[in-house]
C-alpha cells in the first residue's frame, strides 16, 4: 500500500512529489497520458523564476522530475482509470491493476479545449492540431499559410512560433482585442508575418472530402459575413478543460469542471488533496501550480502525521 499517490506529472504534481519525497513518504507519481503536462508543449517559459534567459517547458519539467526522484519519488507512466474514494485506504485502478493509497493528490491538469465542430474532429491530425511546438515544423506546414485560433497568451505564443515555418500566420479571435498579456500582444501585433482576423470564429475547417486541411470558413460575429481563408494547418489555442471527469459526482467541482477545495488544498474527502490547473481557473500559471503542489504535499504530510 502507498502512503501518497500523485495523479499528474506537471508542475503541481512534481512539486508535490518533491515535497512528499523529502518527507520520506516515497510518493508514487502517475504521469497520465502526457508526462510533464501541457507545459511540455511550450517552447520557452520566460516567467518561471530562476531562469533569466527562459527555459524549454519540457526541460523544466524534466528537471523537476529528476529533483523529485533524487529524494525517492517514483514516477510511473500510467493512467488512473477508476478511483474509489469511499473506503480507507483509497482504491485506484491503474492500467488495469489495483493500487491502494492512504492519500491521493490530484494534480491532473487540463486538456485542450476544442472548437466543437464536426470538421475539426474529422481533420484532427490531418492539419488540425493543438500544439504548434509539437507539429509546427512538419514539412506540410513549411512556407504555407497557417491559422491559429485564440486570443490569449497561448494563442499568441503559437502564432509567434509558427512564423518560423509558415509563410503567413492568421490569428483568428472572436473579439477585437487580444486577451493576452501586454508583452505577448505587442510581439504579435508588431510581427509582419502575423495577420489578426478580429471579431471572427471558425465555423468549418476545409476540406474533409480531401482528407486534409485546405482552409477555414470564418464568420464575423458582428456582421455575420462569412469568408474563406486558405491555409495548410489550423492550430487551436482557445483554452483548456480540467482533467477531472473521473471525480464527477464524487468531489465538489464548478460548472466548468474545476475542483473546489474545502480548505487549503483539502477536498470534502479526507486524505484527498487537489493542486494545479485542475483546481485553478483564475491563474493557471506554472509557478502557481508549483505553489499549490507544495501546499498539497504539506497538507498530505500533516494528514498522515495526524493518523500516526
Amino acid at each position: 500500500m502507498e502512503k501518497v499517490i500523485i495523479m499528474g506529472s506537471g508542475c503541481a504534481g512534481l512539486t508535490a512529489a518533491l515535497y512528499t519525497a523529502r518527507a520520506n513518504l516515497r510518493p508514487l507519481v502517475l504521469t497520465g497520458l502526457q508526462p510533464g503536462g501541457l507545459l511540455t508543449t511550450t517552447t520557452v517559459v520566460e516567467n518561471y523564476p530562476g531562469f533569466p534567459e527562459g527555459i524549454d517547458g519540457y526541460e523544466l519539467t524534466s528537471r523537476m522530475q529528476k529533483q523529485a526522484e533524487r529524494f525517492g519519488a517514483r514516477v510511473q507512466f500510467a493512467t488512473i482509470e477508476a478511483a474509489d474514494l469511499a473506503p480507507r485506504p483509497f482504491v485506484l485502478t491503474v492500467d488495469g491493476e489495483r493500487l491502494e493509497t492512504e492519500t491521493l493528490i490530484i494534480a491532473s491538469g487540463a486538456g485542450h479545449r476544442h472548437l466543437g465542430i464536426e470538421s475539426e474532429v474529422k481533420l484532427e491530425n490531418k492539419g488540425v492540431t493543438y500544439c504548434a511546438t509539437c507539429d509546427g515544423a512538419l514539412p506540410a506546414y513549411r512556407n504555407q499559410p497557417l491559422v491559429v485560433v485564440g486570443g490569449g497568451d497561448s494563442a499568441c505564443e503559437e502564432a509567434l512560433y509558427l512564423t518560423r515555418f509558415g509563410s503567413q500566420v492568421y490569428l483568428i479571435h472572436r473579439r477585437d482585442t487580444l486577451r493576452a498579456s501586454r508583452i505577448m500582444s505587442e510581439r504579435v501585433l508588431s510581427n509582419p508575418k502575423i495577420r489578426p482576423v478580429w471579431d471572427s470564429v471558425v465555423v468549418e475547417v476545409l476540406d474533409v472530402a480531401k482528407g486534409k486541411v485546405s482552409g477555414v470558413r470564418v464568420k464575423n460575429v458582428k456582421t455575420e459575413a462569412q469568408s474563406v481563408i486558405d491555409c495548410a494547418g489550423v492550430f487551436v489555442a482557445i483554452g483548456h478543460v480540467p482533467n477531472t471527469q473521473l471525480f464527477k459526482g464524487v468531489l465538489d467541482m464548478d460548472e466548468a469542471g474545476y475542483l473546489i477545495p474545502k480548505r487549503g488544498t483539502e477536498t470534502k474527502v479526507p486524505g484527498v488533496f487537489i493542486a494545479g490547473d485542475c483546481s485553478d481557473r483564475v491563474y493557471r500559471q506554472a509557478i502557481t501550480a508549483a505553489g499549490l503542489g507544495c501546499a498539497a504535499a504539506i497538507d498530505a504530510e500533516r494528514y498522515l502525521a495526524a493518523l500516526a
